[in-house]
């Protein structure tokens, strides 16, 4: 089956440039899902503390049948255990739902500026690097501004900031700061869920010219904005069309008109929204 290509992060490890994205599943949808979602050639899987479907998601990476070194696992920190400990305690009860020896990819999962304890959460990431318990580190939701604390603080950037973005969001601005930094962008909800996105005139008008999904040249879209999009589908059909954006291309017409819309957020804003 075909795979996403592969971009390098800065410290040398691999992330596929698209995923699949595993919220709201439970378990039982997450196992299913993440086992078929490989056999069709995924190899990176996105979770969370907070989706409460770590076991599914790490059942399925072994039921899959593929070297679970192929395999890009990713799960986040929830609010509630920021802090140092905390994030020591956090992280092993993520490893021990998922079932795994290690995790590809961790990250912060809000900044939760208000509670100021990201700092001390990224020192113990760091850590867990260190033991090789986590191959990478990274965070979510975090402005430029966040980061720049990090990296003054530690002396330790991100891999990866995973954010809201879609055409009618594209956050070109953040994007600039974290490539400037050699930082890797992964996109949630992709699709923009929740919106009228993919009915969208331009971008039903650009589908029909490469005979494609208006799901398709989204997150080709994604792609050739230098974006890993993590798009979450169940649905077998659904799950091999997402990934079938590799062999086509956007021309720089289509890709504004995409994302020609007046920039608007779908989910909370990282300057005060808190998750726990």
């Amino acid at each position: 089956m075909p795979t996403a290509p592969l971009h390098t992060l800065d410290d040398g490890t691999a992330l596929p440039a698209l995923g699949l994205g595993t919220y709201p599943m439970d378990d039982a949808e997450a196992e299913r899902a993440v086992a078929q979602a490989v056999a069709h050639g995924y190899r990176l899987v996105d979770s969370a503390a907070n989706y409460r479907n770590e076991a599914g998601v790490g059942r399925g990476v072994l039921a899959a049948g593929v070297p679970r070194e192929e395999i890009v696992v990713t799960t986040k920190l929830p609010g509630r255990d920021h802090g140092y400990e905390q994030t020591l305690r956090s992280f092993e009860q993520s490893r021990k739902r998922l079932g795994l020896d290690y995790v590809d990819l961790y990250l912060i999962h809000w900044p939760l500026p208000r509670v100021d304890a990201y700092v001390d959460s990224w020192r113990a990431m760091v850590k867990l690097r260190e033991e090789g318990a986590v191959r990478s580190i990274g965070v979510s939701n975090f402005t430029a501004e966040h980061i720049d604390r990090l990296e003054r603080e530690t002396g330790v950037l991100p891999s990866v900031n995973q954010i809201e973005m879609h055409p009618l969001f594209p956050q070109a601005e953040l994007r600039a700061a974290l490539a400037a930094k050699g930082i890797a962008v992964e996109s949630w909800s992709p699709l923009g869920r929740g919106s009228d996105l993919l009915e969208d005139r331009a971008v039903r008008a650009v589908a029909r010219a490469h005979e494609r999904t208006p799901a398709q040249v989204v997150l080709r879209w994604h792609v050739q904005s230098g974006a890993v999009p993590l798009p979450k589908s169940a649905d077998p059909g659904r799950q091999r069309d997402n990934l079938a954006v590799f062999d086509f291309t956007l021309d720089e017409r289509e890709m504004a008109s995409i994302a020609s819309h007046t920039p608007h957020r779908l989910g909370g804003d990282p300057r005060h929204h808190e998750e726990f």
